[in-house]
């Protein structure tokens, strides 16, 4: 995961290492040609991330080396935010200087150029050593990157680590709670619909599709009503090669070999035509149609034929233009108990064990009914979730990470997220003519489709994460992303908090309050999101006065659920807080002179304001 962050981060710095105005206040101030040796060893090891990524999986030296440029990334933007925003107040008050105008607004924001200090104290010998200081850490990285020997643009695009291969084969005898999918599936597949039919069981890692779809084919009513059957573990690789052989191999062809896909896909056409056939295409990935075209093609039998698939994503079953998607739920509580029994006991309930019951009941809660977590207690489904994320797209990962700032049972908005990554500046890459917002909301959905988000059964607008999941981002999300949850011991913890620049805090009352007193330690945070289960919370204005006293490289802050009252002097300590990073319902604006962005917007009551009708609130 850290490869993913660091890789986003330094794409952020590359570029604003290419703004004019950044290098001409660099040229004068005399720190040019120290900028100019930053950007170009970051390019050589940004060649290498893709490499340290897949590595850092068996070697932990790679992991450490990526956190160490995590860290420093973070201060080399902490930098670079310094001098951007040096250059948008000597601009500023530039104008302010040239101009006649009397706007109370431009003079405030050009009186607030004056609370940094005068323009050339920031680079004397305190920005001397630390410029010197991250330009020395730089190239200690660059050697030991050499020591490790990273790769330069990796092509390795998959773990070498396969998943076990399944076969057809099923114990009904330990298949519990499936009866009724059972019999609409069955319905489905027994069908004489004159074309070629795609039956597609879609459902999260380890609910059961792929046991269930091994019940299916072994059923005695199915395999009278085929005349040819087929199973195929397809998992990652969609090779439309291996997957026709393994068709043509299953229906009875002859042993032979094949040179070209073509000759294959002839003798595949032959061996099934006019025959009823049954497919099953197990753990499907594939999102390009032209490779499931391509594997169609010789796909052409009798009536009734069919091809059921089983997949992760939704994505899956549009590309692949299932006629049937069935979406496989999750186990009652009494089947989910059930299975758990047999597993842990060898019985079919508790009922010769009730005093294990309720724990039962509470392992149940826990694996939230999923059947392989109930199997393993969560070991085989950690393997099979993190599967799941590996195969996101390097840019989803990173909106999935920051989802571990979202405690357990929280239920976010979709439009409250895409705001949030807006604000971190994970939404920056361009994708046609989209704006950043609707990027975003394409992002949730993909991620959504591949059921890492799921509604909310209490509000018909918000989601949230299953346990499992929010598990999962968790322990992917790396050391830089913190959420302190009410239960947690801090104590200790000092190294740690330094390290930190995400943060997220439950408010529920005066002891999670208190424990803002834990953000003292965390001089680098970048992000701080004060959450609540509860709409229109209203915390004092003493504990929002000591949220915003340190964390000054501070740039986004979340409120949204809380109504403040009052905005305290303190935020206009926060120079970095600036477009689309304050989010609260706002009832009154205390003290005018507060805010010291160059450029910024308040959400409230789902409105947008700048500086200028923020005076007039």
């Amino acid at each position: 995961m850290a490869e993913i962050v660091v890789s986003a981060v330094i794409t952020v710095l590359l570029e604003k290492l290419l703004s004019g105005d950044l290098m001409k206040l660099a040229q004068s101030e005399g720190i040019d040609s120290k900028l100019k040796k930053w950007k170009k060893t970051l390019l050589i090891i940004q060649a290498v991330l893709t490499d340290a990524g897949h590595k850092q999986i068996k070697e932990r030296a790679v992991q450490l080396w990526l956190n160490d440029l995590q860290d420093l990334a973070y201060d080399i933007d902490d930098v670079l935010d310094d001098l951007a925003t040096d250059v948008g107040l000597r601009k500023l008050n530039q104008e302010f200087r040239d101009s006649t105008n009397t706007n109370k607004v431009l003079k405030f924001f050009a009186n607030c150029y004056t609370n940094f200090g005068p323009p050339n104290f920031m680079y004397g010998r305190e920005m001397s050593s630390k410029l010197d200081e991250i330009t020395t850490r730089l190239l200690d990285l660059v050697e030991v990157k050499i020591g490790l020997g990273l790769n330069v643009n990796s092509n390795l695009e998959r773990s070498n680590e396969k998943r076990l291969e399944q076969t057809s084969l099923v114990d009904e005898s330990k298949i519990i709670g499936r009866e009724g999918d059972k019999e609409v599936l069955m319905g489905k597949l027994l069908d004489n619909n004159e074309n070629v039919k795609i039956v597609s069981i879609v459902g999260m890692g380890g609910i059961g599709k792929t046991t269930l779809a091994k019940v299916l084919y072994n059923e005695e009513k199915v395999i009278e009503h085929f005349e040819l059957m087929a199973w195929v573990c397809v998992s990652e690789e969609f090779n439309v090669f291996n997957i026709c052989k393994a068709i043509f191999d299953g229906v009875g062809g002859e042993n032979k070999s094949f040179s070209t896909l073509n000759d294959l896909h002839v003798a595949l056409k032959k061996e099934i035509n006019k025959k009823r056939f049954l497919v099953v295409l197990d753990d499907v990935w594939n999102e390009d149609h032209s490779k499931w075209e391509l594997l169609q093609s010789p796909l052409q039998g009798g009536h009734g034929s069919k091809i059921m698939v089983t997949a992760r994503n939704t994505g899956v079953a549009s590309v692949m233009d299932s006629d049937e998607s069935y979406d496989l739920g999750l186990l009652s509580n009494e089947d989910a108990l059930s299975l758990l029994a047999q597993h842990a006991l060898g019985e079919k309930n508790f009922e010769k064990h009730t005093r294990l019951r309720l724990h039962g009941e509470g392992i149940v809660r826990k694996c939230g009914r999923l059947p392989l977590a109930l199997k393993s207690l969560g070991r085989v489904l950690k393997t099979t979730l993190r599967l799941s994320y590996y195969h996101l797209p390097s840019h989803l990962k990173l909106l999935f990470a920051y989802c571990s700032l979202f405690p357990k049972d929280y239920v976010f908005r979709k439009n409250d997220l895409v705001l949030l990554w807006m604000a971190e500046g994970f939404l920056s890459g361009s994708k046609g003519n989209k704006s950043k917002e609707s990027l975003g909301h394409q992002y949730f959905e993909e991620l959504k489709s591949r059921l890492f988000f799921q509604h909310s059964t209490i509000d018909k607008l918000g989601y949230a994460m299953h346990d499992l999941v929010n598990d999962l981002t968790t322990s992917v999300a790396g050391e830089f992303f913190f959420r302190l949850d009410d239960n947690m011991d801090v104590s200790g913890m000092n190294e740690t908090f330094e390290k930190f620049r995400h943060f997220s805090l439950i408010g529920s009352g005066g002891r999670s309050y208190r424990k803002l007193n834990e953000l003292q330690r965390a001089r680098c945070l970048r992000t701080f999101l004060l959450l609540s289960f509860r709409e229109h919370s209203y915390p004092s204005d003493k504990v929002i006065d000591k949220l915003l006293s340190k964390p000054s490289f501070l740039r986004v802050l979340s409120l949204s659920k809380y109504v403040i009252t009052k905005v305290p002097q303190s935020i206009g300590s926060l120079k970095h807080l600036s477009r689309d990073q304050i989010h609260f319902s706002l009832k009154v604006v205390g003290d005018r002179r507060v805010f010291p962005a160059l450029e910024f917007i308040v959400h409230h009551k789902g409105k947008c304001f700048g500086p200028s009708l923020l005076l007039n609130l």
